[in-house]
C-alpha cells in the first residue's frame, strides 16, 4: 500500500485531500509544518509527498531543496495557491515533479498522483 505525507497547514483543505485518498485505497500521514515534514520524511517510508509552499517554521521551498539535497528521491507535488510563473520554475528545477495550484478539483490531483507513482 500506498504511503502519501500531506504538508499542508490548512487543515479543511488538508482533511479534505486525506479523506479522498483513503477512499481511493492510499495510506496517508498529515502535517502542518516544515519542520515535522521533514523529520516523518527521514524517519518514515514515505512514497509521495504533498508540499504546500506556505508551511510555518520552514517554508515548502526549502523542504524541497533540504530533502533533494537530503537524497530523497520520492515524487513530490507541489499543491499551492501561489500562480507566480517563476515560483513554479523554480520549485521544478529545485526538484518538484508536479506542481498544482488551489483549488484544484480532487480527479486532477489523484491523476497527478497516479502519474507520479507509475
Amino acid at each position: 500500500m500506498c504511503q502519501i505525507l500531506i504538508a499542508e497547514d490548512e487543515a479543511r483543505l488538508a482533511a479534505f485531500i486525506e479523506k479522498g485518498l483513503r477512499r481511493e485505497g492510499f495510506m496517508t500521514t498529515l502535517t502542518q509544518d516544515g519542520v515535522q515534514t521533514i523529520k516523518i520524511v527521514q524517519t518514515e517510508k514515505i512514497d509521495l509527498l504533498l508540499l504546500d509552499l506556505g508551511l510555518p517554521l520552514i517554508d515548502g521551498m526549502t523542504v524541497l531543496q533540504e530533502l533533494r539535497d537530503q537524497g530523497m528521491q520520492m515524487p513530490i507535488i507541489i499543491v499551492t495557491a501561489r500562480t507566480d510563473e517563476r515560483e513554479k520554475l523554480a520549485a521544478l528545477k529545485a526538484g518538484a515533479n508536479k506542481f498544482i495550484t488551489k483549488p484544484f478539483r480532487f480527479n486532477d490531483l489523484l491523476a497527478t498522483i497516479q502519474s507520479c507513482l507509475k
